[in-house]
């Protein structure tokens, strides 16, 4: 009684420690840690029902355990998971099962038992060790890898030492397993277990292909074999061995049929988007494209958020790129409190066509870490073909731009017209010749803005009308070389919207000059829409006498 009591005792805590760890720590997968916690609690009503003297019904509860341990292994070594890829831990295990088949029947016994030593113990223990120990290559020695490898070569050990002596310290092992198990979900490392990882499928090889056939057809054969001999003596082990081999079988080829039908997904997504993206000649275009991409490379249930931002000043703070991390990356994680939740950006850069759209932008992606994480080069590579129509668009239009200035040059460069375009930041792009002999300058300043040739008086008035939305008619002074000053009536028309100007059409009309100031001023009904120096000498003129 006191031995049945020591194991719910040991099972309970065992299991509690499990449950406390996940509601602690939140991995991003829960389930194959619930799952280990209902083996523990199976294992130790197998415990408690064996030192009850209830033989057949402890039997059932350690296959019990040994179904739920082999569901939590295969959560464990899913796909995305830290094992990354488990094709050839499959292929491996497979193998060794069939390979410790052979071996028992044909080399231990003829009974499928050694003493009180199961077999299809052994196998199951050798398997869980299997496993443990490929994470623990996998996640670099994680410590609660490490703890379950401890348990389940612990339970290997009580297994065969409990079967050839049945004492209290045989038991030990069973004992290490409720302690390890409970302390790997109680260490913080266990939620790196389940971290969602990039998939990276491995290539098909014949050999491995070979080896997962030969596993898979060894039952068979060993069945057959003591058939043929006189009699089957192991068919429950050879049973267990042939569902073990056939599960991990239809494992490895529904994981193959789902990458490859993700890797469909995917590239059709991507080709639809890079059709879309090559026909599109505007903007808006490429944004519908772009998130239209993005709901096909991801679940709706999986996806939170979608920021498609063609300007660096567009982004938030939490799209810069983290301390450490390569600003000219492809992509790079924002941390979310929530484990289940990430943020990914995608930077809209090219190096090679920097020039041309210098602004930035990127791809934000806000949704299910796992998901994320398993389309995390397609979103990259989305970001890359977005960017690559953002700077076609902008080398288009500056070609367009290009060709039309060198057109207005052509067509005005002869004439005495004032003419100018001025960009969205107020640089004269293009201005006639026409300009440089009105102010007495052989050339312009490179990169002058219109502000710098007119009188200081009446820089505020012709900044503020080229920082307002429409058309307008302002009068202002040039400043000339030799610090004479010029009246001109200055047209203006915002035109930053134009696919080919974006910007500003400036058009001057010099006004004439006479002896005196004020008889050359134009006829206007309001002196203050004049430049400031002329309101003042108006002003003179009124009170000379």
């Amino acid at each position: 009684m006191l031995s049945a009591l020591e194991w719910i005792v040991l099972g309970a805590g065992s299991a509690a420690a499990i449950v406390f760890g996940v509601c602690r720590h939140r991995p991003a997968r829960v389930g194959p840690w619930l799952l280990l916690a209902g083996s523990i609690v199976v294992l130790a009503i197998g415990d408690a029902a064996l030192a009850l003297d209830h033989g057949a019904f402890a039997e059932a509860c350690y296959y019990g355990m040994f179904v739920l341990v082999a569901c939590g292994l295969m959560q464990f070594t899913r796909g995305g998971a830290v094992l990354v890829d488990r094709a050839r831990l499959i292929d491996l295990l497979a193998f060794s099962c069939s390979a410790l088949l052979v071996v028992w029947v044909f080399v231990i016994g003829d009974t499928g038992q050694f003493g009180q030593i199961s077999a299809a113990d052994v196998i199951g223990d050798v398997l869980l060790i299997g496993v443990a120990a490929r994470l623990i290559v996998a996640s670099n020695r994680n410590v609660s890898a490490i703890l379950l490898l401890v348990g389940a070569v612990g339970m290997l050990g009580s297994d065969i030492a409990w079967g050839l002596a049945e004492n209290w310290a045989t038991e030990s092992g069973y004992r290490v397993l409720y302690l390890a198990w409970g302390a790997a979900a109680l260490h913080p490392s266990m939620a790196r277990l389940t971290a969602p990882m990039p998939v990276r499928p491995s290539p098909w090889r014949g050999h491995w292909a070979a080896l997962l056939g030969i596993s898979v057809a060894t039952p068979p054969v060993v069945l057959f074999v003591e058939a043929v001999s006189g009699g089957v003596t192991d068919g429950v082990l050879i049973a267990v061995v042939g569902a073990l081999t056939l599960t991990m079988t239809i494992t490895r080829l529904a994981d193959s049929v789902g990458q490859n039908s993700r890797a469909l997904s995917r590239e059709r997504a991507l080709r639809e988007a890079s059709a879309a993206l090559v026909a599109t000649a505007d903007l808006d275009g490429v944004d519908r494209a772009v998130r239209a991409a993005v709901r096909g490379l991801m679940p709706a249930y999986a996806l939170e958020k979608v920021v498609f931002a063609m300007d660096d000043r567009q982004l938030t703070c939490e799209a810069v790129p983290p301390a450490g991390a390569d600003p000219r990356g492809r992509s790079w994680w924002v941390e979310d409190s929530d484990n289940d939740a990430a943020t990914l950006v995608c930077p809209l850069w090219l190096e090679p066509l920097a020039v041309a759209r210098p602004s930035g932008g990127a791809l934000v992606v806000a949704g299910r870490r796992e998901d994320l994480t398993a389309t995390q080069d397609a979103l990259e590579v989305l970001a890359g073909q977005a960017a690559l129509a953002l700077d076609r668009i902008s080398l288009v239009e500056a070609v367009g731009r290009r060709d039309s200035d060198l057109y207005l040059r052509a067509v005005i460069s002869n004439t005495a017209d004032l003419m100018m375009v001025i960009d969205e930041d107020q640089r004269i792009r293009y201005a006639s010749p026409a300009l440089r002999d009105l102010i007495g300058a052989d050339e312009l300043p490179p990169l002058a803005t219109l502000t710098e040739l007119v009188h200081p008086d009446d820089r505020t008035q012709v900044r503020q009308a080229l920082q307002d939305d429409g058309d307008g008619v302002l009068f202002c002074t040039l400043q000339r070389a030799d610090d004479r000053q010029v009246l001109v009536e200055a047209t203006y028309r915002d035109l930053r919207d134009d696919r080919l100007v974006q910007g500003y059409v400036v058009t001057m009309r010099h006004v004439p000059t006479g002896h005196e100031p004020d008889e050359r001023l134009p006829h206007v009904d309001h002196l203050d829409d004049m430049p400031a120096w002329v309101n003042r000498r108006n002003a003179r003129q009124k009170f000379r006498y």
